[in-house]
């Protein structure tokens, strides 16, 4: 086991979570940091004060791409406790993206005692609004300074919290979407199913496209047919037909979603008929044209359920359920947020007490 030391730790400090939280922009005062070398493996793991890094032009992380991440956050409950919603399923995922990049994987042990620590720590961070959490988010890169595509002999792998506010502050509302006719995401063996840069350096061309024709996220089709549903944004994609709830099977190119895997548990305790697999663009249309799409939905960390009110295909605007969220959304949307704060009863075990 891997001791965690405690380092340059602010005392006495006075911690003001701001009111207007902006995702992503805030973050508290610690960090946790611990480094690898293939001489001494993972060592040197501390919490210490939040500052700039120094780190080498060389590094070859910025000229080979070598960097993973994950994203989950850490709540205050009903009863003002601290929980972590299906932690494992994170540092699970980002060890098999690790070795998809030939990167270290994290000892599970120290990936929990780190976050648990970290966010103890800052626990004073932790916004109380229903809605409102820590996001915590882990992100491990290659530091080797030296040029020549290979593996790098050195990674750091850090822990950062930034307190986050409600994803729909003004409500829960649809959003309009284009389906990606021209570019693609990924292929199926690639990097697609690896939560890594590449994969989201990748989207930013099509989603700043579409955001200037009107419409809030791309709808991904598989790279080879380019007729197949992929991922919405940066969110799995489930489509709610009047006899079957789809979404695209894992193949490869489709990240394994924590979220999805819930709405999937849920669907299924529910006595609903959840099918994973292929799903074409050409079936939506065709089931909308029949009166059979009852609603289509994103899921993911951040927003958890993102309804879909539009979307748009070769010039055809297809609106789904009068351009409003489905009974079904709603419903999923609730239930897991009730299970995160602590209104509903946790039947999967899904949450960890810190």
């Amino acid at each position: 086991m891997i001791n965690i030391s405690y380092e340059n730790i602010i005392e006495n400090r006075k911690v003001e979570v701001p009111k207007n939280l902006v995702w992503g922009h805030n973050f508290t005062d610690h960090c946790f940091l611990m480094d690898y070398s293939t001489e001494k493996g993972w060592h040197n793991a501390r919490i210490t004060a939040l500052k700039s890094l120094d780190i080498h032009p060389a590094a070859m992380v910025f000229h080979y791409g070598q960097t993973v991440f994950e994203g989950l956050k850490a709540y205050k409950n009903s009863k003002g406790e601290i929980t972590l919603f299906r932690p494992q399923k994170n540092i699970e995922r980002m060890n098999k993206s690790c070795a998809r990049l030939v990167m270290p994987q994290i000892p599970e042990e120290v990936f929990m005692e780190a976050m648990k620590k970290l966010v103890t720590l800052e626990k004073d961070w932790i916004p109380t609004g229903y809605g409102e959490a820590l996001y915590i988010r882990p992100v491990m890169f290659a530091t080797q300074p030296a040029l020549g595509v290979k593996p790098s002999n050195s990674y750091l792998f850090a822990i950062i919290l930034s307190p986050v506010g409600a994803y729909y502050p003004e409500g829960f509302k649809p959003v309009k979407i284009l389906v990606e006719e021209h570019y693609v995401r990924a292929v199926k063996n690639g990097l697609g199913e690896c939560k890594t840069a590449a994969n989201y350096a990748a989207s930013l061309l099509a989603a700043d496209e579409a955001k200037h024709k009107g419409f809030s996220q791309v709808l991904w089709l598989d790279a080879i047919e380019r007729k197949y549903l992929e991922e919405v944004g940066t969110m799995n994609i489930f489509i709610n037909f009047d006899d079957e709830i789809v979404t695209p099977e894992l193949n490869g190119s489709i990240l394994h979603g924590i979220t999805r895997d819930s709405v999937i548990t849920l669907l299924k305790s529910w006595g609903m008929n959840i099918s994973e697999r292929r799903i074409s663009i050409d079936e939506v249309i065709e089931k909308h044209r029949q009166g059979k799409l009852k609603s289509a939905f994103g899921t993911g960390t951040a927003a958890i359920i993102s309804p879909i009110s539009h979307f748009s295909y070769k010039g055809e605007l297809i609106t789904i359920n009068n351009g409003e969220a489905g009974e079904l959304d709603k419903k999923l949307f609730d239930e897991i947020s009730k299970i995160q704060y602590g209104f509903a009863e946790d039947k999967f075990g899904w949450i960890i007490k810190i």
